[in-house]
C-alpha cells in the first residue's frame, strides 16, 4: 500500500488541476531568470548566460583586479580556458536541466490534469515543449553530446544516462518546436505577456536550421514570421531595451524580471559596471535613491573590447544605445554596457528585461538564409531594415561573400550584448581564427584589455580554442558516462 505524505506534496497529489499546472509551467521559465542575472562576485556562476555567449568572444573582456582572485571561473571563460571544474560552465550546465526537469514534470502531467480550458491546455504543453527545446538547444551549442532527459527522474538510477549525440539532441530539439508551434498562441493571443509564443517556437526552429546549415527550411520559418503581422521593428534602437516598453513589438522572446524585493529583479547592469566607483557616480548611472559606492575589491564583466568599439560606423546610433563610459575613483575613464541600465529605485532590483530573440533577428537571418542559397541581392532589402533603423546608409555589398561579411558584421553590432557573437562564430565556422588572433592581442597588450599595467594573462589562455566546454566534473559523481 502506498501512503500518501501529509507534510509534503508529491507528483501523484500535486499535478492534478488546471491551476497547479499553470504553476509548473511557471517553474519551468525559473532557471532561466537565473542564468541570465546574478551579481558580479557573488554569483557563483550566475550570469553563465552573458559570461559564456558574450564575454566568451571577441566582443567584451573584464576588468582585472590582481587581489581579488574570488572570479578566477569567470576569467576562464574571457581566457577560453575550459576545466571540468569552472563554476560557470557548471552553473550553465545545472540550471538548464532543472529547467528541463521542470518542463518534464509538465508534459508527463498535463495530459491527465483536470481542465475547463482545453484550448490553455494545449498552451501550456506547448510552453513546456517550446522551453525544453530552448534548454537543449542551449545545452548542445555549448556541451555537445549530452543526456537527452524526456521524462521525469524518479529514481537515482534515472539520474544518470548516455550521452546523447548531437544529431539525437537536434532530433528532440525539432521535434518538440514542431509540436509547440501548433499548440501555441499568435503574440497578439497571448493571455500572459512575457511567455513564449508561436513565433517564438519558429525562430528557435529556424536558429535550429541555420545552425545545421539548412537554409530553405529556415527561410520558409523565417518568412512565416515576417507574413504573419505579429512583430514589427521599434522605431528607435534604445528603445528597445527600455523598461517601460517590455515585450514590445519587436519582441519574439525575453527573460522577464520585476523591480523590487520579492526576488524577481533583475542585477545583470550591476554585474557589468566598473570598479571602484563613487557613491555619486553609482547615483548617477543608476539612479537609485540608495546608491552605494562599489568600491569594494571585484572585477567588472563584459566590458567592451577595444575591438568591438572600433566595429561600429561613424553614426551608427546603437553606439550610444549600447556603450557607457564611466571615470573610476582612480581617475580612469572605461568603457560598459549600458544597454541594460536604467534608472530603478533600489540598488541591485533593477526592472530591466533580457532580450533572448527579437525581429531585427528575423530579418538577419533571413538575409543570411538568402545569401547562403546565393540570393545575395535578395537578401540585401532585409540587412538594410535594420542598417536603415541605426541611421547608417544602405549596404553596397554585392558579392555573396561582401553580402556575407555584411551581415556577419551587422549582427555583432545589432545584437552587442545579447549572447549572440560566441555561437555566430561557431556557426559560422570562424571561432577558431578570430578568437586566435584576438588572444594574441590581449596577451601582446593586456593593459590596452582592462588588464593593471605590469600583469600578463595565465599560460593557458587562448592556448586551446575549444568549441564547446568539458561536462563538468561535479556531474561526474553521479554518472559514469562522462
Amino acid at each position: 500500500m502506498t501512503i500518501n505524505s501529509k507534510t509534503a506534496l508529491t507528483d501523484d497529489v500535486y499535478y492534478k488541476t488546471q491551476a497547479d499546472l499553470q504553476a509548473a509551467v511557471n517553474a519551468v521559465y525559473a532557471p532561466f531568470r537565473e542564468l541570465y542575472t546574478g551579481t558580479s562576485a557573488t554569483s557563483n556562476g550566475a550570469n553563465a548566460a552573458y559570461l559564456m555567449g558574450e564575454m566568451h568572444s571577441d566582443n567584451a573582456r573584464f576588468f582585472y583586479q590582481p587581489q581579488f582572485r574570488a572570479t578566477v571561473s569567470q576569467e576562464e571563460v574571457a581566457n577560453f580556458i575550459h576545466l571540468e571544474s569552472n563554476s560557470v560552465s557548471t552553473f550553465k550546465y545545472q540550471r538548464t536541466y532543472s529547467a528541463i526537469a521542470n518542463a518534464n514534470k509538465v508534459l508527463s502531467t498535463v495530459d491527465k490534469a483536470s481542465f475547463t480550458d482545453e484550448a490553455l491546455r494545449g498552451n501550456i504543453k506547448g510552453q513546456a515543449l517550446c522551453l525544453r527545446a530552448f534548454a537543449y538547444f542551449d545545452l548542445v551549442q555549448y556541451f555537445g553530446p549530452v543526456p537527452l532527459h524526456t521524462e521525469p527522474v524518479t529514481t537515482f538510477d534515472g539520474t544518470a544516462l548516455p550521452l546523447a549525440s548531437v544529431d539525437e539532441v537536434y532530433k528532440q530539439i525539432i521535434n518538440d518546436l514542431n509540436a509547440a508551434v501548433g499548440l501555441l498562441p499568435a503574440k497578439s493571443g497571448q493571455a500572459d505577456v512575457g511567455r513564449v509564443t508561436k513565433g517564438t517556437a519558429q525562430m528557435i526552429l529556424a536558429n535550429v536550421y541555420m545552425v545545421q546549415k539548412n537554409y530553405a527550411v529556415a527561410e520558409t520559418l523565417l518568412r512565416s514570421i515576417v507574413t504573419s503581422g505579429e512583430y514589427s521593428l521599434m522605431t528607435n534602437y534604445a528603445s528597445i531595451f527600455a523598461p517601460a516598453n517590455k515585450n514590445n513589438k519587436e519582441s519574439i522572446f525575453e527573460i522577464q524580471y520585476r523591480a523590487g524585493s520579492d526576488g524577481y529583479s533583475s542585477t545583470f547592469c550591476y554585474g557589468m559596471l566598473p570598479y571602484p566607483l563613487s557613491t555619486a557616480a553609482m547615483a548617477a548611472l543608476t539612479g537609485t535613491v540608495d546608491a552605494q559606492a562599489n568600491t569594494g575589491q571585484a572585477e567588472g564583466f563584459n566590458a567592451p573590447s577595444p575591438d568591438l568599439l572600433a566595429a561600429y560606423e561613424t553614426g551608427d546610433s546603437r553606439y550610444d544605445a549600447t556603450i557607457g563610459t564611466v571615470a573610476n575613483t582612480r581617475g580612469e575613464t572605461l568603457p560598459f554596457c549600458k544597454k541594460y541600465l536604467h534608472p530603478h529605485e533600489r540598488m541591485n532590483q533593477s526592472n530591466d528585461n533580457w532580450p533572448v530573440y527579437r525581429y531585427a533577428e528575423v530579418l538577419l537571418f533571413l538575409a543570411e538564409a538568402l545569401n547562403e542559397q546565393n540570393k545575395p541581392a535578395e537578401a540585401l532589402p532585409f540587412l538594410n531594415q535594420v542598417r536603415s533603423r541605426a541611421g547608417l546608409a544602405a549596404s553596397t555589398a554585392s558579392s555573396q561573400s561582401d553580402v556575407r561579411n555584411a551581415i556577419a558584421k551587422e549582427r555583432r553590432i545589432e545584437f552587442a550584448f545579447e549572447n549572440k557573437r560566441w555561437l555566430d562564430l561557431v556557426r559560422t565556422g570562424k571561432a577558431v581564427e578570430v578568437i586566435a588572433a584576438f588572444g594574441n592581442k590581449v596577451k601582446a597588450n593586456p593593459s590596452a584589455y582592462y588588464y593593471f599595467t605590469g600583469f600578463q594573462l595565465p599560460v593557458a589562455a587562448f592556448a586551446d580554442i575549444q568549441l564547446t566546454w568539458p561536462l563538468p566534473a561535479a556531474e561526474s559523481l553521479y554518472t559514469p558516462y562522462f
